[in-house]
C-alpha cells in the first residue's frame, strides 16, 4: 500500500515538473521576411469560394468556332460508334442505322443532345455545340445508308 502511494505520488511530482520546464518558455519567437513569407504561402487556401451573386457569368470554352460532323464524330463520337460499344449504332452500318433514321432527324438530334439509352447527354462531348452535335448525326447518317 505504501509502495503503490509512493508510485502515485512520484508520478504526480513527475508531470507536474515535466509541465512546468515545457511552460517556461517566455520568448517571443522572431521570423525573418523570408521565413513570414513562406509560412504564408504554405498556410494560404488552396482556392476561393464565390457565390453566384457575385460573378457575373460563367467562363464559356471556346473551340475556335464550329466543327464539321466529321471532325466531331472523329474526335469525340468513334469510340463508341465504330465499335458499337453500349449498343452503339456502327458507322456505316445500315442495318444499325435503318430503323433510327426512320424515327426522324429530330429525333436522332434529341438522343444526340439529350442522350438515349446507353448514352449519355451529348455523348459526353460537353464542349460541343448543339449544332455540331446535329452536325456529327447528319455526317454518321449521310455515311450509314
Amino acid at each position: 500500500m505504501k509502495q503503490s502511494k509512493l508510485v502515485a505520488v512520484s508520478a504526480v511530482f513527475i508531470t507536474a515538473l515535466v509541465l512546468g520546464a515545457c511552460s517556461g518558455e517566455k520568448e517571443e519567437v522572431k521570423l525573418t521576411a523570408q521565413q513570414e513569407t513562406e509560412m504564408s504561402e504554405r498556410l494560404a487556401p488552396d482556392g476561393e469560394v464565390a457565390l453566384a451573386s457575385e460573378v457575373a457569368s460563367a467562363p464559356v470554352a471556346s473551340t475556335g468556332g464550329s466543327r464539321s460532323g466529321e471532325d466531331v464524330y472523329n474526335s469525340k463520337c468513334t469510340t463508341c460508334h465504330a465499335s458499337g460499344a453500349a449498343g452503339a449504332p456502327i458507322l456505316g452500318a445500315t442495318e444499325d442505322w435503318g430503323t433510327r433514321a426512320g424515327k426522324g432527324i429530330d429525333t436522332l438530334y434529341t438522343s444526340a443532345i439529350s442522350g438515349f439509352n446507353g448514352m449519355p447527354a451529348k455523348g459526353l462531348c460537353m464542349d460541343c455545340s448543339d449544332d455540331e452535335l446535329k452536325a456529327a448525326v447528319d455526317y454518321m447518317v449521310e455515311n450509314s445508308q
